[in-house]
């Protein structure tokens, strides 16, 4: 039983990330980023208040727009279409979850490709379901899963499960894992026997949002579990995986300290290479100086 924290692989990405960012800033330019929040969740702003610290030590101005939660549709799509082109901001974030009268597809569909540090806009899950990962910005936490996975060995040839097939996690997950070469098993609500199901599978990911979903009766010993739920309970965070099924485990992410650790640092990773996608559209003109 191992746990794979997500610590160091923060640390080398974040590290990477402040130097391409003072390479921008030592070209004259000030990289930026804007987050929205369109919630009355108090979680929210405190995360967006910790990104916020995070950026700023790593030389990138994050501005920070709360909308509040009365916010309408049309309210919000504008402020993100406005932004998405703005060329005083090169990352746009839109902070979940929403209010629940709004619409997060329609919202993600404001964001210009090339300025979606989350990854989740139609254009960029259209290029990675299409094998096209190189030409997109890839959504941070199922990139974190990979990640981790691939601390213990290549997914090339294995067979993997995801559990949970959502917008955010599962969708773009399942196609990642299928462009490295993993044959991948989906399990949803209406799967019947998930332990006949997830028998042969090397690598769990799970990724439903539900504390304690995946129980021992569920997993056979030696397996790899990659959890990225993420679940308030008595305020602190718990994973989707019952704590009781790690001594079954070959390696296992925790909850905290896992998945979650290496998104963050993923999402200035994407910021980098939204820099990098605009300057090629300017035909590298404002690319920085070696």
């Amino acid at each position: 039983m191992q746990p794979i924290y997500g610590k160091d692989s923060a640390r080398d990405i974040k590290y990477n990330v402040k130097l391409e960012i003072a390479r921008w800033n030592g070209a004259g330019i000030s990289p930026r980023m804007a987050v929205v929040l369109a919630s009355a969740d108090p979680a929210s702003l405190v995360y967006v208040q910790s990104k916020k610290r995070t950026a700023e030590s790593l030389g990138i101005a994050l501005t920070v727009f709360d909308l509040g939660a009365e916010v309408s549709q049309q309210v919000l799509e504008n402020t993100l279409h406005r932004l998405s082109d703005s060329a005083e901001f090169q990352g746009v974030m839109l902070e979940f979850p929403l209010a629940p009268h709004l619409d997060p597809e329609k919202a993600l569909a404001k964001i210009a490709a090339h300025k979606d540090v989350e990854g989740l806009s139609p254009a960029n899950l259209s290029l990675i379901a299409t094998g096209r990962e190189k030409d997109a910005i890839l959504a941070p936490t199922p990139h974190a899963c990979i990640l981790l996975a691939e601390t213990q060995g290549p997914l090339i040839g294995k067979r993997v499960a995801v559990i949970g097939p959502g917008r955010t996690v599962g969708r773009p997950l399942i196609s990642m894992l299928i462009n490295r070469g993993a044959t991948v098993t989906v399990v949803t609500e209406h799967t019947r026997d998930v332990r006949e199901t997830l028998k042969d599978c090397e690598v769990v990911f799970v990724c439903v949002g539900k504390h304690g979903l995946l129980k021992k009766a569920a997993i056979t010993e030696g397996q790899i579990v990659i959890d990225a739920g993420i679940n308030v309970i008595n305020d602190g965070l718990k994973g989707d995986a019952d704590p009781e099924i790690y001594p079954m485990l070959k390696a296992y992410s925790p909850v905290p300290g896992g998945v979650g650790v290496v998104t963050s640092a993923l999402i200035f990773q994407n910021f980098v290479r939204a820099l990098e996608l605009q300057a090629e559209e300017n035909g590298g003109a404002h690319d920085p100086v070696e």
